[in-house]
């Protein structure tokens, strides 16, 4: 069956797919022209790449690496060939996209050109130190670390290492040993790494529920380091003589 026999053809349903509910989702409710849409298609692209990047880290280091050594001498060219370069290829651009549509994302989240950009790259400095941009910071500049290493460290020690460019023979073991040692910081350096992105999606809605129960909205972005688009309504009067947050709160 060409579906499942062809991996080119198979990823094109898959992405032909993925496109339906993407589009499916999105029109029913909102404008395929909103920034929330816009925003949720470079959100999908960059965790699809992070998946292609990290998976092929954690590959090298959980599979490659520690199954070599027992790996018979007349069978290890062909993993130094053929598939660590294939893998080093989907590896170091999987890296490269990560990062660009992690950019383009966070540019896209403010309507103040770069705002919330600069704001995560700088721990929150230039948002009063908003637990949401230190947060999404830490992460940020953990992965751009980690991009850095596969680019300027790991992918030209295995280019020395794999034979890929002419080298001294006595330059290749310290080349892989290099290599080596900077895919497994980046695999240390993984999980803080997907915590602070992805956890915040989560613990990061949570401290936004409980900013929707202040009555300054100010004070509300400030907590959580998200700036809202447009401004909320004031609160309705609450019988109970607690302003916004009795009102608020009874909705929650």
């Amino acid at each position: 069956m060409v579906l499942l026999t062809n991996l080119r053809v198979t990823v094109t349903v898959s992405t032909v797919l993925a496109a339906v509910f993407f589009l499916w989702y999105a029109m029913s409710g909102h404008d395929l022209g909103s920034p929330v849409v816009q925003q949720a298609a470079l959100r999908w692209t960059h965790v699809v790449s992070g998946i292609m990047w990290i998976g092929l880290l954690w590959y090298f280091n959980f599979v490659q690496i520690p199954t070599m050594p027992s790996i018979p001498d007349e069978l290890k060219p062909a993993v130094g060939k053929h598939i660590a370069p294939a893998a080093l290829f989907w590896f170091r651009w999987g890296a490269a996209f990560t990062v660009l549509t992690g950019i383009l994302l966070a540019w896209s989240m403010d309507s103040w050109a770069g705002g919330y950009l600069i704001g995560t790259l700088t721990l929150g400095a230039t948002a009063g130190f908003a637990p949401g941009f230190i947060f999404m910071g830490i992460g940020m500049w953990l992965a751009l670390i980690m991009a850095f290493n596969v680019w300027f460290v790991i992918w030209p020690n295995q280019k020395i290492a794999l034979g890929i460019v002419d080298a001294e023979a006595d330059a290749k073991p310290k080349a892989a040993r290099t290599a080596m040692l900077f895919s497994r910081t980046n695999t240390l350096l993984s999980l803080p790494m997907l915590v602070a992105m992805a956890g915040f999606q989560t613990l990061g809605e949570a401290l936004a529920n409980l900013s929707r129960a202040s009555p300054s909205p100010e004070e509300g972005r400030a907590g959580v380091g998200i700036v809202e688009r447009k401004p909320r309504p004031p609160p309705r009067p609450s019988p109970t003589g607690g302003g916004g947050f009795s009102e608020a709160h009874t909705r929650r």
